[in-house]
C-alpha cells in the first residue's frame, strides 16, 4: 500500500478511478485506513507520466471527496450516534468523541480542517449528520473543504515533483506523508494510555486503596 508510485504507474489512466475510489471509500464508506493524502499527492506528481492533465486529478479527487462527505453525512443522519460502539473495530466511540470534539472546537470550519486530519475527516461528516447544522450550510463547507484539499495536495505533488530529489524519492516521501498524517493519532493514543496508567497509579496510592490493601 505504501508503494503508491508503482501502484499508480501500473494503472495508467485508470489511476483516476483508483483515486476516486480510495478518496470516496475513506469518508463515504467510513473506512479511515486509506492513504488519501499521499495518494492525491502522488497522483499529482505522476500526472504527466500517466498522460493525465493535472486538472483531471484535482477534479476527480475533489468530486470524490465531496460525495464521500455527503454520503457520510447521510449515514449519520439515518443511523445517528448508535452507529458507534465502545469495542467496535472501526466505528469506535472514541473516534466519534474525537470527531465531536473537533466539530465543537472549530464549528462548520471543521469540515475544511478535518480534510487534513486522518480518521477525523472520516467521522466528522456523520457526526455533523447527527447535529443541528443546516443541510445547505453543510454542503457549502463540504464543497469548500473537498475542493481546497484536492487543489492543495494536487498542486503540491505536481510542483514538488519537478524537484529532482522529490521525483527520485517519491516512495519514501509517500511513506513520510502517511507517517506524518498518522502521527497525531499515535500521539493521542499514547497520551490516553499514559493518562490511564497515571490514573491507576494515583488510585493505588490513595489512602483508601492503602487501607484496603492493609
Amino acid at each position: 500500500m505504501f508503494d503508491l508510485t508503482n501502484f499508480l504507474s501500473a494503472s495508467g489512466p485508470a489511476a483516476l478511478l483508483i483515486v476516486a475510489a480510495f478518496v470516496f471509500i475513506e469518508t463515504g464508506l467510513l473506512f479511515p485506513f486509506l492513504p488519501g493524502d499521499s495518494l492525491v499527492f502522488t497522483a499529482g506528481l505522476l500526472a504527466s507520466q500517466l498522460n493525465l492533465p493535472l486538472w483531471s486529478v484535482i477534479l476527480v479527487a475533489a468530486v470524490a471527496a465531496v460525495i464521500g462527505d455527503q454520503t457520510g453525512y447521510l449515514i449519520g443522519r439515518r443511523l445517528g450516534r448508535r452507529l458507534f460502539k465502545p469495542n467496535a473495530r472501526v466505528f469506535k466511540e472514541r473516534y466519534r468523541d474525537e470527531a465531536d470534539a473537533f466539530l465543537r472546537k472549530y464549528g462548520p470550519a471543521s469540515l475544511v480542517l478535518a480534510r487534513f486530519v486522518p480518521i477525523v475527516r472520516t467521522f466528522v461528516p456523520p457526526i455533523v449528520g447527527t447535529s443541528t447544522m443546516r443541510y445547505r450550510r453543510f454542503v457549502a463547507w463540504n464543497i469548500s473543504g473537498g475542493v481546497g484539499w484536492a487543489v492543495l495536495l494536487g498542486l503540491a505533488g505536481f510542483w514538488l515533483g519537478r524537484i529532482p530529489f522529490v521525483a527520485n524519492n517519491i516512495e519514501y516521501i509517500s511513506i513520510g506523508i502517511v507517517i506524518v498524517s498518522v502521527l497525531p493519532i499515535v500521539i493521542g493514543v499514547l497520551r490516553r494510555r499514559y493518562a490511564s496508567r497515571e490514573l491507576l497509579k494515583g488510585r493505588s496510592r490513595s489512602p483508601e486503596a492503602q487501607e484496603e490493601s492493609g
